[in-house]
């Protein structure tokens, strides 16, 4: 068989494109790491307290530093439980891969839920939770309750009404009380010849 017969074409065509996949795979992979790292986000994740210890969780989710800052709080209604209550409006991390990270402001929920698909912000989760309760109700058995994934397992959280009897008076009876505090009704004056005994 002669070099250049029609039987040798199509093996020189598998090696061809497969050394242009090869370049093209070398090539994409040397262009992302000349991508200076301040670009990419690091996936950071890291205790940052809100107002008590263990109560919030730094994930640096977006490039230069920029994340979430997930806020942590327990739900002891039941009796000997505490598990974790969540939050899908989580705070803008800013400086998270500095010295002196902070929040404000909200992200994004499609952020929050890409963070917590990941399974290392998941256990970091459940370990600040653990440690919260542990903190705020050593009492209680802790139970993991992950957090929502989507915004339909968001479950809106029941509050008491502001109107129920026990929280907020009637504003009529308030001014009622006010008023006779301030303008006393007048004593009657004493009948002459009553006796003083």
């Amino acid at each position: 068989m002669r070099h250049g017969s029609p039987a040798m074409i199509p093996a020189r065509r598998r090696q061809h494109a497969l050394a242009s996949g090869l370049a093209s795979v070398v090539g994409t992979a040397l262009l992302s790491a000349c991508v200076p790292a301040h670009r990419h986000p690091t996936w950071a994740i890291y205790p940052l307290q809100r107002r008590l210890p263990n109560d919030g969780l730094a994930v640096v989710s977006q490039p230069d530093g920029y994340g979430l800052h997930i806020w942590i709080d327990t739900d002891t209604r039941q009796s000997g439980s505490c598990k974790p209550r969540w939050s899908a409006d989580a705070a803008r991390l800013f400086n998270g891969n500095g010295t002196a990270p902070f929040s404000s402001g909200l992200a994004p929920r499609q952020e929050f839920f890409q963070a917590v698909a990941r399974q290392d912000v998941r256990r970091a989760l459940r370990q600040q939770s653990e440690a919260l309760c542990q903190q705020q109700a050593p009492r209680s058995s802790f139970s993991w309750l992950e957090p929502p994934r989507n915004a339909a397992e968001i479950k809106p959280e029941p509050y008491p009404l502001l109107e129920e009897a026990d929280l907020l008076s009637d504003p009529n009876e308030v001014l009622e009380q006010e008023e006779r505090l301030l303008n006393p009704a007048p004593t009657a004056p004493a009948q002459p010849g009553a006796s003083n005994d």
